[in-house]
């Protein structure tokens, strides 16, 4: 089961949500949603081996609860599915921001009389 999408909302998020976002926002890092058979859903990704701590070459797991909240909130979008008998996943993108409305060019009664 999918959670409905709501607009982009302005609210701040919290360490653990801001910790997602940094991850999902990192280019090297793709992030997916798997929705199982079930209706269980684990976001989650690909952490590389990295040679300097000796950690990575595994997956890791996204908190489900942070990550319905930024879906929820507009933050973090789904893209296309790809299912299959057990599952259905989607890659996970950060909401796009739209770009700032420029004001409209008023002009001042100074000018006009000019």
């Amino acid at each position: 089961m999918l959670l409905p999408h709501r607009g982009r909302s302005g609210a701040p998020v919290g360490p653990a949500g801001a910790e997602v976002l940094r991850v999902v926002s990192a280019p090297g890092t793709p992030v997916f949603l798997t929705v199982h058979a079930d209706g269980r859903r684990r976001y989650g990704y690909w952490q590389p081996f990295d040679a300097d701590t000796g950690r990575g070459s595994c997956y890791v797991a996204l908190s489900t609860v942070e990550c319905d909240a930024l879906h929820l909130a507009g933050r973090i979008t789904l893209g296309e599915a790809v299912v299959d008998p057990t599952r259905t996943t989607y890659r996970v993108r950060p909401a796009r921001t739209p770009a700032p409305a420029l004001p409209a060019r008023t002009v001042s009664h100074r000018a006009r009389a000019a």
